[in-house]
């Protein structure tokens, strides 16, 4: 901070600063996305419908198109049928129409004259491509057709349609029907010829219809095929798109929970002020640095300017002048209501832009200087109070640094050496001070003190007959301090010490006997020392007493406590009848529960005592691992159900060693039920075992609520625990873990604690394999 912004943050007052131009445009994006995050949020919430909606209407759009397609193929092989009857109904009436005049009946004889009298009226030409007409006579015999039914002239009706019957019943009324003609379907229609049962026979092929009919359902298939790939490659391309969009919006998200987690704990903020609306937009940051929730809604200017420090300027007028153009850029220092009552210092650097839309936006960021400026308040009360100390000092004190410039120096300095003003300038060099400074009349250098090089001490005289005795001394930045003690009371005192050296004499005998006295005093203290040890060493052994004595105990102590839990059992089991009120069951429960928790904590400090007392002994024998482990865990297996934790074990093979089987399996239950005990509701336990070149290596961790850092250093001694609420609703004596220290290091082995708080704890042990 340069002398002007730290004159501001000291005196506090409200001013603009106009800085050089900063790297603001550099980050101007990032920040503007971050103003973003209430739209994404909007249109996060939009997303999944449209992701749903979409792939739905193309499915509903292709099944129109497909029940469309299929309704209109429908209807135009109906369309065609129809067609197609009304073609073999019309050429069989206007075959029976052109033999309806003169007309003597069918006979071989005229078949010449029927077929002409036939080509005449109705023409091949005329009729559809594979329709014909066939004469027939009362018999039932062809005697004449058309030119493409030639070949079934001379045959009997009866063999080519099989339906004849029934035409030719109903005669004109039969329509037209539906047959086979050598097993291909066709239309016919069959008409009577004067009154002698002749008849005109009119037959029509379905084969091309089928065909226009297949090739106008090749055609739709290919179509909506067609449209199905595109709109499909469309969907594709949309999911994409929707894919990318959504990873663009998670990369976004992220670096925006690191943008508001870096200005979070770097205890800055950003805002964004609308010139055109009025409103100002706050980060999350910015509610926290003021205590208040974080809101996406905008802050009107009206809220802001209420929350500003009255004497801290007038944001009204800071507004009017950057919407006039005075300023561009911003760098101002204010206060701001906290959300509980006091005011936090805050150091605001902003830029004015013009965004595409047209607007005015002044975006810039917010920093917490409270502690800075307090900082800046405490050193220039300590200069002020160093500088009012050595003003005071009846020394002549000076200080240069390393480069032998002046830093600073008292009055009195001045007076001794007779110095103007204008030379007493902080960074003036030492040589124009020296040679502005009136001479000594002597000038006698001492031998360095302390023999260090660092100090040295000079006795001048000056000119007014004051004797002064100047020490320098470096300091450790390089600089030079002198000090300057008048000593001229000293020197005339030296005249009278030589006329007054009996006395000096007396005084040196004074001292003598002081020095008797001392040396009384420190062979006292010796004593003393010697009394000290020897008391030191008495609340040794009463200690070792007291540990040897606990050890001894368990016997004594634990037959009252099984007699106070057997008869509690009892009381609660009701071995001989009924007790009473069922406040009887209560207190037995209680007191057997008491009983239970007084005897574990008893057994904790026996074994503690008895550690600490020598007399543990470890019964080594070669054991596996595994199965202990595995056992271990059956016993925090119900406690860990009941609270739907997860005990994951994972082991590597052949864990032999040689250890005490009883000391391994306390240390194990110790450490799994406080992992057990303080894991939360739905937690997890981990459990691994692995050798190492000369170790076993078995780690437990959970997902509890963890150890604060500063208790770290606790955790393991005896008797301690982490003093939280949780931890002491869970009760224990807080030698578990101190116990199975004790225990790993009797093994040769060392205990690892690494916690973080709320996120869990692990636990290592290395146990080497002290293999014979």
């Amino acid at each position: 901070m340069t002398d002007a912004r730290r004159a501001t943050a000291a005196d506090g007052r409200l001013r603009l600063q106009f800085p050089r131009q900063e790297n603001w445009d550099d980050g101007l994006a990032n920040r503007s996305r971050l103003f973003a995050e209430p739209i994404a949020r909007k249109l996060s919430r939009i997303e999944p419908f449209l992701k749903r909606s979409i792939p739905i209407l193309i499915v509903a759009f292709l099944a129109v198109v497909a029940i469309a397609r299929i309704a209109g193929m429908l209807s135009e092989q109906s369309r065609l049928q129809e067609a197609a009857r009304q073609s073999v109904s019309l050429s069989a009436a206007a075959a029976a129409a052109a033999f309806f005049t003169d007309f003597t009946g069918f006979a071989d004889n005229n078949r010449l004259a029927s077929e002409n009298r036939l080509a005449k009226a109705l023409p091949q030409d005329r009729l559809a491509p594979g329709n014909f007409v066939l004469l027939v006579r009362a018999d039932g015999k062809v005697i004449g057709a058309s030119a493409a039914g030639a070949a079934y002239v001379g045959s009997d009706l009866a063999g080519i349609l099989p339906e004849v019957a029934t035409l030719q019943r109903f005669g004109n009324r039969a329509g037209v029907i539906e047959t086979a003609l050598n097993d291909i379907p066709h239309y016919a229609s069959l008409m009577l010829v004067g009154n002698q049962g002749d008849l005109v026979l009119a037959v029509g092929s379905q084969y091309r219809i089928n065909a226009l009919w297949r090739e106008e359902i090749a055609l739709n298939v290919t179509l909506f095929a067609g449209i199905s790939s595109i709109l499909l490659v469309v969907l594709y391309a949309y999911y994409n798109q929707v894919k990318r969009a959504r990873d663009a919006d998670e990369i976004f998200l992220e670096s925006n929970v690191r943008v508001e987690t870096a200005l979070s704990r770097g205890r800055c903020g950003l805002w964004d002020f609308d010139f055109t609306n009025r409103r100002l937009y706050w980060s999350r940051s910015m509610y926290e640095m003021l205590g208040m929730p974080p809101s996406d809604n905008y802050l009107s200017f009206a809220e802001a300017a209420r929350m500003m420090h009255p004497a801290d300027g007038n944001l009204y007028s800071l507004a009017r002048s950057v919407a006039k153009g005075q300023s561009r850029q911003v760098d101002q220092v204010f206060r701001m209501r906290h959300a509980d009552g006091h005011y936090v210092w805050m150091r605001a650097r902003a830029q004015v832009i013009r965004i595409s839309s047209g607007r005015v936006h002044m975006i810039g960021i917010a920093m917490d200087v409270t502690e800075q400026h307090r900082l800046a308040q405490r050193y220039a009360e300590a200069d002020q109070r160093l500088a009012d100390a050595i003003e005071s000092t009846s020394e002549a004190f000076v200080l240069w640094d390393k480069n032998d410039r002046l830093v600073m120096c008292n009055a009195h300095y001045q007076q001794a050496h007779g110095l103007p003003d204008r030379v007493l300038v902080p960074g003036t060099e030492r040589v124009s001070v020296n040679s502005a400074a009136a001479r000594p009349v002597i000038e006698r250098r001492i031998a360095d003190p302390d023999r260090s090089g660092y100090s040295q001490t000079t006795e001048v005289q000056l000119a007014d007959e004051r004797w002064l005795q100047i020490n320098e001394r470096r300091t450790r930045d390089g600089g030079m301090v002198s000090v300057g003690t008048d000593i001229t009371l000293l020197k005339r005192n030296q005249e009278r010490l030589r006329e007054s050296e009996r006395r000096l004499m007396a005084t040196i005998n004074d001292l003598s006997a002081s020095r008797q006295t001392l040396e009384r005093q420190k062979t006292e203290l010796s004593t003393a020392n010697a009394n000290y040890q020897a008391e030191k060493e008495r609340a040794e052994a009463a200690n070792k007493a007291k540990s040897e004595f606990l050890a001894n105990m368990s016997h004594e102590l634990r037959t009252p406590l099984n007699a106070i839990l057997g008869f509690s059992e009892i009381l609660l089991n009701q071995m001989f009848g009924p007790v009473g009120s069922p406040k009887y069951g209560e207190y037995a429960k209680d007191i057997h529960e008491s009983g239970q928790h007084l005897l574990n904590v008893i057994n904790d400090i026996l074994d503690m005592s008895k550690i600490e007392a020598g007399h543990m002994k470890l019964q080594c024998e070669m054991i596996d691992l595994v199965p202990l482990i595995e056992e271990s865990l059956r016993f925090t297996a119900i406690p860990a159900a009941q609270k739907n934790i997860t005990i994951d074990q994972r082991f590597s093979a052949g864990l032999t060693m040689p250890a005490d089987r009883r000391a391994m399996k306390q240390i194990l239950l110790n450490i799994l039920s406080n992992a057990v005990k303080f894991t939360n509701e739905g937690g997890r336990v981990a459990v691994r075992a692995r050798r190492l070149p000369d170790c076993i290596m078995l780690t437990i961790a959970d997902t509890g609520i963890g150890i604060p850092k500063a208790a770290l250093s606790k955790i393991g001694q005896p008797f301690e625990q982490v003093q939280s609420q949780y931890a002491k609703s869970k009760g224990g004596s807080g030698l578990g873990l101190a116990i199975s220290r004790s225990l790993t290091l009797l093994h040769g082995g060392n205990m690892t604690i690494r916690s973080r708080e709320n996120i869990g704890t692990v636990i290592s042990l290395q146990i080497p394999d002290r293999r014979a």
